[in-house]
């Protein structure tokens, strides 16, 4: 991590894509979590984030940061792939 700024959470293997219900039955938007329990609220509630603005999660450091490979072309990936809404799935 060298000569890097920041790290990317998107690119940690402890950054997760869990569903979270939608206003109808049957429906669910994707978020992300930290499953190692970094994003926290002010009053420790677990903090979960909009799958879509995941790209833009990053941090200086982090303690429990475990890389998925080459961040710049993940990160650019990702970027080109993530919707640019948060959507509503149906189960």
């Amino acid at each position: 991590m060298e000569g890097t700024t920041c790290i990317f959470c998107a690119n940690c293997i402890h950054c997760k894509l869990v569903p979270s219900p939608a206003e109808e039955e049957g429906q669910y938007r994707l978020r992300v979590r930290c499953e190692k329990g970094k994003w926290r609220k002010k009053l420790g509630e677990e903090k979960i984030y909009k799958y879509f603005t995941v790209a833009r999660r990053s941090i200086p450091s982090c303690d429990s940061y475990e890389d998925m490979g080459e961040s710049a072309e993940f990160m650019k990936d990702l970027r080109t792939l993530l919707p640019t809404t948060d959507e509503i799935y149906t189960t």
